[in-house]
Order: C-alpha cells, then sequence, then structure tokens
C-alpha cells in the first residue's frame, strides 16, 4: 500500500509498506540537481552531497559512520542533473535510528572549513578518476556534448576549475536556496508504517523555507548531426552513438522501453546477437535510455578493437535503421514485453528500488503508478507503436557519435552517420 502526505509548506511524505520485509530504506530526496547550478558553481550539489555526511550539530563525522555500522545498514548518496538523495537502508527495527540520523544531516550539517577543504581534495580525486575510467568517461562526455550549451549539459562532478573555486558561502547559499521544501521528497519502503514515520518527520521538516525560485528550464535544443574523436591511448575503441528521445513521462515511454530492449537490453537483443555473438567484435555492447523532465537520449554503446570500429557502427546503424523500416515480429516482442514486466516484478523485491520508485514517481509524474498500470501498458504496446517511435526518434539528423581510443586514421567523419 502507498501512502502519502504532504506537509503545510509542500514538502512530501510517501512510503510503500511491505510487511514481510526485514528492511526499509528511507531516502530524503531533492528534486534539484546539476541543472539547477550557476554555471561558475557547477558541481556545487555534488559537493554538497559529500558535505552532509561531514559532521552536524550532533554528531561528528565519525559518529555518523559508527552510528549507522552499529545498525548493520547503509548511508549515502548520489546526485544526478535533476535531484539529489540521501538514503539509509536499516532492519525494521532500526528505523527510528536511521530517519534521526538521515534527518540531523539533512537539516543540521555545520560545514566545517576544514572539512570543506579535505572534501574539495576527495572531489578532485573523484573527477581523475572519472576522467581515468574510460567508459565512464566516454557515457559522461555523450552527455556534456548532445546537450552542450545548456545547463542540463554540465557535469555533475563539476570541473577542477569550478570545484576548486566554491566557497563555503556559496555551499550554504546554494543549500539554503535550492533545498526547497516544495522540491523535498522523504520516501520510504519495506517494512514501514506511514502515520509513525510522519510523527517522527513532521515536526522535523514542517519549518523548512525558501523563497527562491527556479528559473524555467532551458529548452532543449537538439544538437546537430555531430561527431566527435577523443584520442587516448587504449586497447580498445569505445563507442557511444546516440539520438534523441523522449522526457521522462512521455506517453509513449513503454514502446520506447520496449524498442530499446529489443536494440540492446540483453543477451539476446539485436545489437548482442549481431556485434557479439556472430561477429566476435566485442564483449560489451547494449543500449540504454537517458531521460530528464524535458528530453532524453537513445544510446549505443560497444567497445571494440580499432580495426573493428567501422564496422561495430555500420552494424549499429543498420540495426536502428531496421527498426525504422520493419515492424518487430510478435514473437520478439512478447519476449522483450516479458522481459520487461520480469525485471519490474523482480525489482519489488528490493526496499531500495521500491524507494527509489515512489520518489521518482514524485518528481517526473507528481502521482504514484500502479505496478499493475505499468503492466498494463506495457501490454497496450504493439508492433506499429514500435515502428512509429522509431520513425520519430531514429533520424539521421539526430545522430550523436562520440569515440574515443586510438582514433587517428579512423577515417571516422559526420559523412558515416546514416540511417
Amino acid at each position: 500500500m502507498i501512502t502519502t502526505t504532504t506537509l503545510d509548506n509542500g514538502v512530501r511524505i510517501v512510503t510503500q509498506n511491505i510487511g514481510y520485509m526485514h528492511t526499509v530504506t528511507t531516502g530524503i530526496w531533492v528534486a534539484n540537481g546539476t541543472r539547477h547550478e550557476a554555471p561558475e558553481d557547477n558541481g556545487v550539489a555534488h559537493f554538497i552531497e559529500h558535505m552532509l555526511f561531514k559532521g552536524t550539530k550532533r554528531r561528528s563525522a565519525h559518529q555518523i559512520t559508527r552510528e549507522i555500522d552499529s545498525m548493520g545498514g547503509i548511508l549515502n548518496a548520489f546526485t544526478g542533473h535533476e535531484y539529489v538523495c540521501y538514503y539509509a537502508k536499516v532492519l525494521a527495527k532500526f528505523l527510528p535510528n536511521a530517519v534521526d540520523l538521515l534527518a540531523d544531516i539533512f537539516l543540521n550539517s555545520t560545514f566545517p572549513l576544514d572539512e570543506i577543504e579535505r572534501e574539495r581534495k576527495v572531489v578532485l580525486q573523484e573527477i581523475k578518476m572519472r576522467d581515468d575510467a574510460p567508459d565512464e568517461f566516454i557515457h559522461d562526455r555523450f552527455h556534456q556534448n548532445f546537450w552542450r550549451g545548456q545547463l542540463l549539459g554540465m557535469p555533475v562532478l563539476g570541473s577542477e576549475e569550478t570545484v576548486t573555486g566554491l566557497s563555503r558561502t556559496s555551499i550554504l547559499s546554494h543549500k539554503m536556496s535550492r533545498y526547497r521544501p516544495q522540491d523535498i521528497i522523504i520516501a520510504a519502503a519495506g517494512n514501514v508504517h506511514h502515520d509513525e514515520l510522519v510523527a517522527i518527520l513532521a515536526p522535523l521538516f514542517s519549518d523548512l523555507f525558501s523563497p527562491w525560485l527556479p528559473k524555467l528550464n532551458d529548452a532543449f535544443l537538439c544538437v546537430e548531426k555531430e561527431v566527435n574523436l577523443i584520442e587516448r591511448e587504449m586497447e580498445q575503441t569505445l563507442v557511444c552513438l546516440g539520438t534523441r528521445s523522449f522526457r521522462y513521462d512521455h506517453q509513449d515511454r513503454y514502446a520506447l522501453f520496449l524498442l530499446t530492449t529489443i536494440l540492446g537490453g540483453g543477451m539476446s537483443s539485436r545489437l548482442f546477437q549481431e556485434i557479439r555473438e556472430k561477429k566476435g567484435l566485442a564483449y560489451s555492447v547494449y543500449s540504454y535510455i537517458i531521460s530528464h523532465a524535458d528530453s532524453g537520449a537513445l544510446v549505443v554503446y560497444a567497445g571494440t578493437e580499432k580495426g573493428h570500429c567501422l564496422e561495430v557502427l555500420e552494424i549499429a546503424q543498420r540495426e536502428m535503421s531496421r527498426l525504422v523500416t520493419e515492424e518487430v515480429p510478435q514473437d520478439e516482442l512478447d519476449a522483450a514485453r516479458e522481459q520487461l514486466k520480469g525485471k519490474t516484478l523482480m525489482s519489488l523485491e528490493s526496499s531500495d528500488s521500491l524507494m527509489m520508485r515512489l520518489a521518482k514517481n514524485e518528481i517526473y509524474h507528481q502521482k504514484q503508478q500502479s505496478i499493475e498500470d505499468v503492466l498494463a501498458n506495457y501490454d497496450l504496446v504493439n508492433s506499429s507503436d514500435l515502428q512509429r517511435v522509431s520513425q520519430e526518434l531514429i533520424r539521421s539528423e539526430f545522430l550523436h557519435l562520440e569515440v574515443m581510443g586510438q582514433v587517428a586514421g579512423l577515417g571516422i567523419s559526420v559523412e558515416i552517420l546514416a540511417i
């Protein structure tokens, strides 16, 4: 059962009780991420995420970690382009303790100057680590270039320049303004009782206030067809080939999920079968969706040898083109449908996944959607829907390609992009 309470200041508390679970995962979400930063402060949302574990008025950083460890729990956080989440997963008997800890770091962190300087070094190392990890770097670079010139294109971690320039004043100012009560969702799933959780949280969160008003999101400007080559001494050549896609809550999202699954969503997908199983050209090959409040991308990724790069790109575009020109056979559609329905149902066995689903429904749909409705929407999609969506999204003028590795002499140019 899903239950929602909205406090007078706009803070939403939403829970899903699964009585047979041993655990509860509670997350405090702020529907405000990297795209809500000022460009000169890029990375500040992620920096705040780090700092909330560095001590409060009641607890030192060491006491925070010791307390969650003594419950046998998990305390963590993550930042995205459109939200930040702080969460704790514990056995149900420890829920009051975990919520007290989570609320304390969210509301009462002190941001000591020495901790800011220490954590600045940590974040700068995180940026270097991302840049040294080819798989992470190319996906991050794709996102930056696909949304180039827009706030949505700014990297979550920021840059060495912007992170170095963050002051304690700018960090605190961002938190005080952007952490608006109307953008805060507290989601809990597992063996949790709604009224008991509200009784704990309401006194703590009812007085929050922020006068900041967000600017309208920058309209999505589709980047022209483009190729970016990144020279790096590597054994493999990595490829991200993408096209425009739908916003998070688009009515055709279920057809898009099925389309992506058929294209590269598993071992039986077309890309996996053609590129890995039949040709042996790659170990890792798949497709995925990036979804934001106003836009999205459908991306194909593969890691291959330099000499096979052009062939992999040709196969990827051929399989994308087939989705545009041919209807998907009914048996292939049915298999993809059952694959997605199975993954959806299996996710219900994790309080983490349930908590995230509750929060994202609030952020992007402003309401909860039952699992039964989700499964029914998959059942409504037919082959003509898949072809119609493919024809809308998979078009030569929308293609964007990032290639990283020993790219010199590959002969890759924008002219090879054609659907």
